[in-house]
């Protein structure tokens, strides 16, 4: 898998160990049933998702096998398993997002409130490095995410479209630039005290140890993650009135036809007023902003 990133690979890599190889690795490629398989799929105690995830990783190892001419059809194709959701994603209000926000102190604040108006996905928000905050033109740019500590570049075009950058969350930025330990170009923006900045903070430690504690103080039952900020911040667009193009846009989702792209790159200050929408949700000084910054240096 030389095409596919670290992370993946290892995804990959315990999909096969742990489902594949003990159900089918005994099994010659001829021995392979469509229904076969599309029964076994429903036996696993998996998501959706991850039965779908399943399925196309077999289908894969098939289409290999008939690149290299080791067996003629793939019978996976056929195999039917929807990726469908079994539930919907948490979503928080703008309530709730202050509640947050007044639990938080230092980079925790900082990276929740940039999350939150800004929709990034986790992988993009540890990537950010001050250089690619552009405070003159009013944007963030992206070119890599991180996961798991491995940089890679961004997957599609449409996730490396400028973010913009509204005063209040350039201010907040500002803030904190001035009062972190690492603020020269180069370094992370969220930078890893314990890795002497040369690593970003690692997400699962941030959100287990300080987020979803400070959303059991703030009396949020939900169960909260990352990317609840990014379905957060698409949902409160779409409510305050922004267009399905100007969501989308911010979102960065790459399944846009050609229409829609050149259309969408024509609507820059309509994503500026739908982001500013956001903003002024939530209050950008937070009561123990600078104190905390402070300490958590």
């Amino acid at each position: 898998m030389p095409n596919k990133t670290p992370y993946t690979q290892e995804v990959y890599e315990g999909y096969i160990s742990r489902w594949i190889t003990p159900k089918w690795g005994s099994y010659s490629l001829s021995d392979v049933r469509t229904i076969a398989v599309e029964s076994w799929l429903g036996t696993l105690k998996l998501s959706n998702g991850s039965c779908a995830k399943v399925r196309n990783i077999l289908s894969a190892i098939f289409a290999h096998a008939m690149r290299w001419e080791f067996f003629d059809r793939n019978p996976i194709t056929l195999v039917r398993q929807s990726a469908k959701r079994q539930r919907t994603p948490e979503v928080l209000t703008a309530d709730e997002l202050n509640a947050l926000l007044g639990q938080l102190g230092g980079v925790y604040w900082v990276m929740v409130y940039v999350a939150a108006t800004t929709g990034l996905r986790v992988s993009e928000l540890l990537a950010l490095r001050w250089q690619d905050c552009d405070f003159e033109a009013g944007e963030i740019r992206l070119s890599r995410g991180i996961v798991r500590q491995n940089v890679g570049e961004m997957k599609t075009e449409a996730s490396r479209k400028p973010v913009p950058m509204e005063a209040a969350l350039a201010d907040v930025l500002t803030n904190w630039r001035g009062q972190c330990a690492y603020n020269q170009r180069e370094d992370y923006i969220f930078a890893s005290m314990e890795m002497d900045g040369k690593q970003p903070l690692w997400p699962t430690s941030a959100m287990e140890k300080h987020i979803r504690p400070a959303a059991l103080r703030a009396k949020i039952t939900k169960r909260i993650g990352w990317h609840t900020l990014r379905h957060t911040f698409g949902t409160l667009l779409k409510a305050n009135g922004a267009d399905v193009a100007t969501v989308q846009a911010l979102m960065r989702h790459a399944n846009a036809s050609v229409t829609m792209d050149t259309y969408v790159q024509a609507v820059t200050p309509a994503k500026r007023e739908a982001q500013r929408s956001i903003v002024g949700l939530l209050d950008p000084n937070g009561p123990t902003l600078l104190k905390s910054i402070t300490a958590s240096c």
